[in-house]
């Protein structure tokens, strides 16, 4: 499909080096970004879908690089069937599994965790609800695996290795199973804070420093934070990428964002939610954690929509999350609610508002356009101006 949208007030890019792009469109076809800021009136002919911003700015869809998925669209632990798709109606284009370790009945056994991870691999090479792609299949590190086990796991696809929920008596002991996954080239992330789960114990700075993962999950807590002493070992003496999580602590949170900033090391910052879990499910979480990090911590929300798009990409190896030519073509439109006092998405979020999620772009694809059903409605009239398909776009059946 070719679609391309006219008429943005501003494009964010998601890129932290050069947050923000000149221009008012963006070109997309066969998946891809073909060309951002400006797109010439012969390319606008040739599209089969044209969206018209009305003034709204543009985005990277939100990357969420901590979601409890486990088969399908339903959560177990909240019983609930369709949360990954109404992610979609928050801004979320791709879901990064953080382990399915609320699969009921979950192995514990070498074959056992091997098997889960390419399970829930397999389950969503193709399956995208609500356009989302998700990353699904990260082995939960357990004694006993060995460096065999890590190499089959990467032949057979398998990308993502966590630690934080294995049966180690001391979290100490998860050190050099994170350093197996490593070297079979995975992204190795492991639990950060107090127990989360009836069994599992408190991992605290000197355990993830001992491990040295890529990503300090929940560094903000998972829900209960580490002792504050901790975070500057994190931030000053390890170059782990650090992520902060909607149903984390609030307060953690700016902690983190404010010991990176003035580090100058904004890039290690992640923003995820952390969910669905005890504290629920959450399809707004990504926006709210970035209205409180600029709303109160006083981060620019170009630079916070970075932390929750470009960042996560990098750490990942992701080809979204960044809107560039050649760039995966997933892009949201974002804008300020009606009825609020601002009159722009990013003036929004420095208020501490939730912004209105006009339309959600996947593989450049619209998946819906003009309408999310979990946020207010947008003050620009967000809409399809030209459509050669036989398909509406409108998200009015929500």
């Amino acid at each position: 499909m070719r679609t391309a949208i006219v008429n943005l007030g501003g494009i964010v890019s998601g890129d932290l080096e050069t947050p923000t792009i000149a221009g008012d469109a963006i070109l997309m076809d066969g998946g891809v970004i073909e060309a951002v800021g400006s797109v010439p009136d012969s390319a606008l002919k040739a599209c089969d879908v044209v969206i018209d911003a009305d003034g709204a700015i543009a985005a990277p869809g939100l990357i969420d690089s901590h979601v409890h998925i486990t088969f399908g669209d339903y959560t177990p632990r909240q019983r609930t069937v369709g949360f990954l798709e109404s992610y979609t109606h928050g801004g979320i284009t791709t879901a990064i599994t953080a382990s399915e370790v609320h699969t009921p009945g979950r192995p514990k056994d070498r074959e056992g965790v091997k098997a889960l991870a390419v399970a829930a691999l397999k389950c969503f090479e193709h399956f995208r609800p609500g356009g989302m792609r998700v990353l699904a299949g990260s082995v939960i590190l357990e004694p006993g695996l060995e460096e065999a086990d890590f190499a089959e796991l990467a032949r057979k696809g398998v990308k993502l290795a966590k630690a934080g929920f294995g049966a180690f008596s001391d979290p100490i002991e998860y050190a050099p199973y994170v350093q197996m996954a490593k070297r079979h080239g995975m992204i190795t992330t492991m639990h950060t804070g107090g127990s989360s789960i009836p069994g599992s114990a408190g991992i605290w700075a000197k355990h993830v420093k001992a491990a040295d993962p890529h990503v300090s999950f929940h560094v903000n807590g998972g829900p209960v934070a580490m002792p504050d002493e901790d975070f500057p070992v994190l931030v000053d003496e390890t170059e782990i990428a650090l992520q902060v999580c909607t149903a984390g602590n609030l307060r953690t949170t700016l902690l983190v964002a404010d010991l990176l900033a003035r580090k100058g090391r904004l890039d290690r910052l992640l923003v995820a939610t952390d969910t669905p879990t005890g504290s629920g499910i959450m399809p707004l979480g990504m926006l709210y954690t970035l209205t409180h990090l600029c709303a109160l911590g006083n981060m620019e929300p170009e630079i916070a929509i970075a932390a929750a798009t470009g960042n996560n990409a990098r750490i990942y190896g992701l080809n979204s999350g960044i809107l560039a030519p050649r760039r995966d073509a997933d892009v949201i439109i974002l804008d300020a609610c009606a009825g609020g006092s601002k009159s722009d998405a990013l003036s929004a979020i420095r208020n501490g508002d939730i912004p209105a999620v006009a339309a959600v772009i996947t593989d450049g694809v619209p998946r819906f356009v003009g309408r999310s059903r979990n946020t207010p409605a947008a003050i620009n009239r967000v809409r399809v101006a030209e459509s050669r398909i036989m398909q509406d776009f409108s998200g009015s059946s929500h």
